[in-house]
């Protein structure tokens, strides 16, 4: 039978595992599991992206749910700056930053602020439009989870980096 004993905190594998997901396991020398954390997280996270879309990680209209995307690490940091930063403007009227609803797209005021002007007919018959639509239905809610599960997940690897526990064989061959 396996008994298992902890070694105590690992602080450097806890910080290289709240960079990377799974590079926690790569400084415990664990590169099998450093590759199947890594791949497990990471393909959770972008499907997530994948099915609903950039606008699933948004830390403005959807603050509770980045919470436990955020545990992903910097990807997800940087995945929302993108989504800020360069798919959503200033509602024209309201002046707050949101995602394009059809039929738009960003301009730049006076003041050089992005915001949200109405197509004109011709434009619509180019096929113009916003650079980000939410997902239709449910897809964007089923993005949200993935990727929200993707950091839950990842927060258990860092737990398991931070604590590391070393299995071994017992030698009296007794039940633990």
């Amino acid at each position: 039978m396996a008994s298992g004993s902890t070694e105590g905190l690992n602080p450097v594998a806890a910080l290289a595992a709240a960079a990377v997901p799974g590079a926690g396991y790569l400084v415990l020398k664990r590169p099998a599991r450093a590759l199947g954390a890594f791949a497990g997280i990471m393909l959770l996270f972008a499907g997530g992206l994948f099915i609903g879309g950039i606008d699933a990680v948004d830390s403005k209209e959807d603050k509770i749910w980045f919470y436990g995307q955020a545990l992903v690490g910097p990807i997800a940091l940087g995945i929302d700056y993108a989504h800020q930063n360069h798919f959503k403007a200033h509602d024209p009227d309201s002046n707050e930053l949101r995602s394009g609803y059809p039929n738009e797209t960003i301009a730049t005021d006076a003041q050089g602020n992005r915001v949200w002007r109405e197509l004109s007919d011709e434009e619509i018959a180019q096929g113009m439009g916003p650079p980000n639509k939410k997902g239709v239905g449910r897809m964007n809610e089923i993005g949200q989870l993935s990727c929200t599960l993707a950091g839950m997940m990842n927060l258990i690897v860092f737990l398991d980096a931070l604590l590391p526990t070393v299995w071994t064989r017992r030698e009296d061959g007794g039940n633990a």
